[in-house]
């Protein structure tokens, strides 16, 4: 029974290590710190809450340690159902399972809330910016700073006397 809640404890502290903070405007990389980036303006048109899958791409999830670990604790459960036959089918019926359950559970904890922002530029055009966030930091009418550095680009509310609510 130790092996079990050790092999659970580990699933759980490996599936947490996630940063989520990536997808945030307030979070730059080491590729974008010292470097020049280009700010332009604008009106928030819409906000849309949504969610960002962290361990997907190409548009495939890839849950590998939450698979594994399932597998192993089910695996460990199904051995101790049963002998002979019935283990072995018990202990494969246990991985399956515990391998299906285990990317369920990583899928979901790998899940950040974000907002999809629909910004109209004060030089023209709308475009669209999906970050980490919710969707009670940003409103439709919202004056926004745009910050890009010509790969990625981030909102984050415009201050000054002007611009506030």
């Amino acid at each position: 029974m130790k092996k079990i809640a050790a092999a659970a404890i580990l699933v759980s502290l490996l599936s947490g290590c996630s940063n989520s903070d990536i997808y945030s405007g307030d979070v730059y990389t080491t590729d974008q710190a010292k470097q020049v980036q280009q700010v332009s303006y604008g009106t928030i048109v819409s906000v849309r809450p949504v969610k960002i899958q962290a361990n997907a791409t190409n548009g495939k999830n890839e849950n590998i340690v939450g698979s594994l670990g399932g597998a192993v604790i089910g695996g460990v459960l199904g051995n101790t159902i049963g002998n002979g036959t019935g283990r072995a089918l018990a202990i494969a019926t246990g991985a399956i399972g515990g391998a299906v359950i285990g990317s369920a559970i990583e899928d979901k904890a790998s899940q950040t809330n974000a907002v999809e922002l629909e910004i109209k530029r004060e030089n023209g055009g709308n475009i669209v910016i999906v970050q980490k966030g919710s969707p009670n930091e940003f409103y439709a009418g919202q004056h926004v700073r745009l910050v890009s550095n010509g790969k990625q680009i981030s909102a984050s509310p415009r201050y000054g006397s002007a611009y506030n609510k």
